[in-house]
C-alpha cells in the first residue's frame, strides 16, 4: 500500500532537496549526517576521541571524574551543521513530520537500552511552553519508540513544576542551576516509576544538566535505574 501511494503521491524529502525513492531525507542530507556508532562513552552517548585503552574502559574521561546522574546515555546523530536544522525545524517550527524518521534513528541507536528498559517516559515541558509549540517533541518520539519497543509509554510520570528560561547559551553551572528543583514525580504516578528501568528521552543532550535531573527525580521516586536515548549529542563539552 505505501508503495501504491508513493507512485500516486510521490514523497518529497523533508529537508527540502532532491525527491528521494521514499519519504525521509534527500541523498545530499543524508550525507550530512554524522551517525554515533559504536564505540561510544556508555556514560554520556559522545564518540570516543580515540579507541578505548586496553582495559576495556567503557566511559570518557569526563564520565570517569563526574559521572552523570543517569547511568547510560545514546545518541543518533552528532548534533552539529549536518542535524541542527532539522532538529531545530521539529522542535520550534511544528515539523512533527520528522518524528518517524527520528524515532526510526533512536530505535537503532538505543537499542540496548530499549531492551532493557521497563518503561519510556519523555522530557515534559512545562504547560506554557507546549501551548506555545502545541506538541511534546520529546514525547513524540518517546511514545512510538515505546511502541516499537513493546515498553510501557509513560506520558505523564514526569513532569515539569515551573516554567524557565531555554537553556540555550548558559553555562555548565547555569544550566544545572536552572532545572534545579523543577522536575516532579507525581504522587499519583510514582507507583508506576518504582523498581523499574526507566529510559529518558528527549531530543539534544548537551551538558546532561536537564537529564541529570529527571533522573534525579525519578530515582527519588524510587526508579531502579535511568538511562537517556537523545537524538543527538553536542559533540564537545561547554
Amino acid at each position: 500500500m505505501r508503495g501504491f501511494l508513493d507512485i500516486l503521491m510521490p514523497p518529497v524529502s523533508l529537508d527540502g532537496g532532491e525527491r528521494p525513492l521514499a519519504s525521509g531525507l534527500s541523498d545530499q542530507a543524508w550525507s550530512r549526517i554524522r551517525f554515533l556508532e559504536d564505540p561510544v562513552c556508555d556514560g554520556c552517548g559522545l564518540a570516543f576521541e580515540h579507541q578505548p585503552g586496553r582495559l576495556g574502559l567503557d566511559r570518557c574521561p569526563a564520565c570517569l571524574a563526574q559521572p552523570h546522574v543517569f547511568q547510560r546515555a545514546r545518541a543518533a546523530c552528532v548534533y552539529d551543521e549536518g542535524s541542527r536544522d532539522l532538529i531545530l525545524a521539529f522542535k520550534h517550527a511544528d515539523r512533527l513530520e520528522h518524528a518517524p524518521l527520528f524515532t526510526r534513528w533512536l530505535s537503532r541507536a538505543a537499542a540496548p537500552l530499549i531492551e532493557e528498559a521497563d518503561a519510556i517516559v519523555p522530557v515534559p515541558l512545562h504547560w506554557t511552553r507546549l501551548l506555545r509549540r502545541r506538541a511534546n517533541q520529546a514525547a513524540e518520539i518517546a511514545r512510538p519508540l515505546a511502541r516499537l519497543g513493546g515498553r510501557a509509554y509513560l506520558a505523564d510520570a514526569l513532569i515539569r513544576a515551573r516554567a524557565t528560561p531555554t537553556q540555550g547559551g548558559k553555562s555548565a553551572r547555569g544550566r544545572r542551576l536552572n532545572v534545579k528543583g523543577v522536575f516532579a514525580v507525581p504522587t499519583k504516578r510514582a507507583l508506576q516509576i518504582r523498581g523499574r528501568r526507566i529510559l529518558l528521552v528527549d531530543d539534544v543532550l548537551t551538558t546532561g544538566a536537564t537529564a541529570d535531573a529527571c533522573a534525579r527525580v525519578l530515582l527519588d521516586a524510587g526508579a531502579r535505574a535511568v538511562d537517556v536515548a537523545v537524538i543527538a549529542r553536542v559533540r564537545s563539552r561547554p
